[in-house]
């Protein structure tokens, strides 16, 4: 059995991450009431800016274990993000070690954290990879999708590499879905299928997210 992240590790993380992202910025935070309470759940977040992880992670009710790529597992960021209960990904191959630890957070009801576009780019969920269907599907787990806004809009000053120091970052939460047909079936159709349910539901809500912030 691989060792799952530990639960106590990612509600740490979660506490780093509420100091750092209410002390750097000001997160304004949208419909974290709609996230369930109890059970495995997805956050399927956009993704345009580093901070966008982070932030969810210091603005999410519950605590978080993101899939990240290996790349940023280096030096003391390792034993950190290991520490913190964050899951390493080889997104070069089938990182069979990855997707057995993050169904393990999921058979554990706790909540995994993808950016389904697979790298950073526009934020705007154009191109989804299948992983987030298979997940969902072979997890039984709701999705739920997070717009993060404003994170990439203007770089700072101090920190070129960051939104400004105290400039508002909105994180909106949106009603949890079912990404399978109920059928349970996992076959590359049915998965392609929910990956196309999945793409709807989440330009909708970063759409929704868009005029409720006026960004």
């Amino acid at each position: 059995m691989t060792d799952v992240p530990s639960v106590r590790g990612a509600e740490v993380g979660r506490r780093i991450g509420v100091g750092l992202m209410y002390g750097l910025w000001k997160p304004r935070v949208l419909g974290a009431w709609r996230v369930p309470t109890a059970g495995p759940v997805i956050f399927a977040v956009n993704h345009s800016h580093n901070i966008d992880g982070p932030m969810v992670m210091g603005v999410a009710p519950r605590p978080t274990h993101f899939l990240i790529k290996k790349e940023a597992f280096v030096g003391p960021l390792d034993p950190f993000l290991n520490g913190i209960g964050q899951l390493k990904v080889d997104r070069t191959t089938t990182d069979r070690t990855a997707i057995s630890r993050a169904l393990g957070v999921l058979e554990q009801g706790g909540v995994l954290g993808i950016f389904p576009e697979g790298t950073r780019g526009g934020g705007d969920f154009a191109s989804l990879r299948a992983g987030l269907a298979y997940f969902a599907v072979r997890g039984g787990a709701p999705i739920v999708p997070v717009a993060v806004l404003g994170s990439s809009e203007r770089r700072g000053r101090l920190l070129k590499g960051l939104p400004p120091l105290r400039s508002r970052v909105d994180v909106v939460f949106g009603d949890p879905f079912e990404a399978g047909d109920g059928s349970g079936r996992r076959t590359r159709k049915a998965l392609d299928e929910a990956t196309e349910r999945i793409q709807k539901q989440l330009t909708a809500h970063l759409e929704n997210a868009r005029r409720l912030t006026g960004r």
